[in-house]
């Protein structure tokens, strides 16, 4: 029986606002000292996994607004602020940090603009393979194993990210102004 989209209390968004309520204290986890830490890297890879568990559940029983909505900002709060916590740790550059953290900040305004006229804004595939490649650069920046030993393993995923960040913000910039452009033009037709 589909779900009535206006549904707050889903088990989608159950899971979705788990995700977001344990997040903080995944950042406490990441150990003050470079090295990774396994507690940490266990409960970033629950986290990462929830996802797909609330996206499955959302398909089976139908999408709400409000997890339509939650959903992508949990990745947010989550993503960014493991990210910035590595920052805050002097494992992750703050360069990379910050352009992804612009990104998502720009594309998430223009969501809500877009959004507010009744424009869903789908994520791209590159942006899913954005976010996997972030989930990534996190994971293995706390797994001991890699942590310090494969320092280029999760620094290259870092910057891959960076690039899929620009590349799918500015798929979604070129597709308004696509979406601009034909309402602008109006579409004539001939008789003939």
């Amino acid at each position: 029986m589909p779900v009535d989209p206006s549904k707050i209390a889903t088990w989608a968004n159950l899971v979705t606002v788990g995700r977001v309520l344990i997040a903080p204290l995944m950042f406490l986890l990441i150990p003050e000292e470079p090295g990774g830490a396994w507690v940490a890297f266990v409960l970033w890879f629950f986290l990462c996994s929830s996802d797909g568990i609330d996206g499955y559940l959302a398909r089976r029983h139908g999408v709400t607004n409000f997890g339509t909505f939650l959903d992508p900002l949990a990745d947010k709060v989550l993503v960014l602020g493991a990210m910035f916590t590595l920052v805050s740790r002097d494992v992750f550059w703050v360069v990379p940090v910050v352009i992804i953290a612009a990104r998502e900040i720009a594309i998430s305004l223009y969501r809500t603009f877009v959004g507010a006229k009744g424009v869903s804004v789908p994520a791209s595939k590159i942006a899913k393979w954005k976010t996997v490649t972030q989930q990534l650069a996190v994971g293995f920046a706390i797994l001991p194993i890699t942590a310090l030993d494969a320092t280029w393993l999760w620094k290259g995923l870092l910057w891959i990210s960076v690039a899929l960040a620009l590349i799918s913000g500015g798929q979604y910039l070129w597709r308004a102004q696509a979406g601009k452009r034909a309402v602008a033009t109006p579409n004539v037709t001939q008789v003939g």
